[in-house]
């Protein structure tokens, strides 16, 4: 493709060279440069793509696209700077490839929580009802079935377009994405066309990375400021934030929720550990799914399906048929007749979203024992929150190792420790090997008990120091379960 055609509508500041040039490839990699290809440098958080262009022309770039021009030009080079190169990057993607996501309908749902449960719950809603989709979601990605490999974080902006432009091509008329608050502050969402933008809720979560809870809600609130007129923008009024997330934003305003007057509303009539009745716009139906945060992420998924004007019998019935996502109040009885759900919670509020989830449907004759850790090289403001939430709400808390990564898992249990209330201190346990948590608790359950395992979810591994050991969390307590025939 030329250059010209790559740069059409990216924000130009200069241009020194020839913008009829062939351009081969494109790439934010210096690693990856052949003969032929467009660099674009960008200012990254830790590495300086301008620090590399020397580099990048030596293994064949013939156009640079920048934020800073190099001292030295090259005579045989084209120097294209922007004011932002991230964002000149997502257009010049789309480009490449045709802007796959102008021909979809492109759905972007962002939150602290419920953002995978309602992004693969669409995916399926749409999928079932005959619409070939795309999911890109932190588990999967997903192309009408087809599954693509996956590094449990958002593509990047040229592999994102890649897979839409294929998904086109095989006839694909939605897209379902997770979008996180990393991905828009860092503008790696820059040249997508969103049709609908979702916000779900915001709690305390990555202050590791934002520094600030006002910081963290700024670049949610930056995804809804920047969709185009032509889009829809739904949030959740039941979070006190939902309003201000559209308080800028161009996009036709809808909203959802389960405690106040919304667009769309939901009431729960019967919860179990089998499934909910719910009462959604006027309609009883009845899912497998468990929970009021379930409520909200069906009602989300609802929402959307109507705003994109399928008929509501339709969506109803099958959205009754869904199940639940892998890791997320994901349960399973053992033979002894111990009820144990995994999920995914590591968060404060997710936590005590699931506790309470819980403590509504338990009968009070059984006892709760909740494992729980919090992830290393991440926040730590959250982890005596977690510590409280769960010595508080369960008869015993087990506190255990949950991809300590670079950090000593003793100390991460400490400062989880540090949050627990004096007069719940006998209700607590610290066992740092996760295998031995969740035997511990086994070995203390009888039959009709409750074991909640927090924190991991759909991963299949424990991160210590660098390697990924192997470890899920269902396939231990199965394992363990059969081994001590509870």
């Amino acid at each position: 493709m030329k250059l010209k055609d790559l740069l059409y509508k990216v924000e130009l500041i200069e241009i020194i060279g020839n913008v009829d040039s062939e351009i081969l490839s494109v790439e934010f990699d210096s690693r990856k440069i052949q003969k032929g290809t467009l660099f674009v440098a960008q200012s990254g958080t830790q590495v300086d793509g301008h620090d590399f262009i020397q580099k990048s022309i030596e293994s064949g770039a013939i156009t640079i696209v920048c934020e800073r021009k190099p001292e030295e030009i090259n005579p045989n080079v084209t120097y294209v700077v922007v004011a932002n190169s991230s964002i000149a990057l997502g257009i010049i993607a789309s480009n490449l490839y045709d802007n796959p996501t102008e021909k979809l309908k492109l759905i972007g749902i962002t939150g602290t929580n419920g953002k995978t449960t309602t992004s693969t719950l669409t995916y399926n809603l749409l999928e079932s009802l005959g619409y070939a989709t795309v999911l890109i979601s932190t588990i999967r990605i997903l192309v009408h079935g087809n599954e693509y490999p996956s590094s449990h974080t958002t593509p990047n902006i040229l592999t994102l377009n890649k897979i839409f432009s294929e998904a086109v091509q095989k006839g694909c008329e939605f897209a379902v994405m997770e979008v996180s608050s990393h991905g828009i502050h860092q503008n790696r969402i820059a040249g997508l066309h969103f049709q609908i933008g979702v916000f779900s809720n915001i709690t305390h979560d990555h202050l590791d990375y934002h520094k600030t809870f006002a910081e963290y809600i700024k670049a949610k609130k930056k995804f809804f400021d920047e969709l185009p007129k032509s889009a829809l923008a739904l949030t959740n009024l039941d979070d006190k934030n939902g309003v201000v997330m559209l308080q800028n934003s161009a996009a036709k305003r809808y909203s959802y929720a389960l405690k106040t007057d919304a667009d769309f509303k939901a009431k729960i009539l019967e919860n179990q550990f089998d499934g909910m009745l719910l009462l959604l716009d006027g309609k009883e139906f009845w899912t497998p799914l468990i929970g009021q945060f379930n409520a909200y992420n069906l009602l989300a998924v609802y929402s959307i399906a109507i705003l994109l004007g399928i008929d509501q019998e339709e969506v109803l019935t099958h959205l009754s048929k869904l199940k639940n996502v892998d890791g997320r109040f994901q349960t399973f009885k053992s033979q002894g007749g111990i009820v144990a759900i995994i999920d995914y919670a590591h968060t404060p509020d997710a936590l005590e979203n699931v506790l309470n989830t819980i403590q509504n449907i338990r009968t009070r004759n059984e006892k709760l024992i909740t494992i729980v850790g919090c992830g290393g090289d991440r926040d730590r403001t959250k982890r005596p929150e977690m510590g409280k939430m769960a010595a508080r709400m369960s008869e015993l808390a087990i506190f255990t190792s949950d991809n300590p990564r670079s950090e000593d898992p003793e100390e991460i249990l400490k400062e989880v420790e540090a949050g627990v209330e004096p007069q719940f201190y006998n209700r607590t346990l610290k066992i740092t090997d996760r295998k031995e948590a969740i035997k511990t608790a086994y070995k203390m359950a009888e039959k009709g008990d409750i074991i909640l395992i927090a924190g991991k979810g759909h991963e299949t591994y424990q991160e210590i120091k660098g390697v990924k050991h192997h470890f899920d969390d269902l396939e231990t307590a199965q394992e363990l379960s059969n081994q001590l025939n509870k």
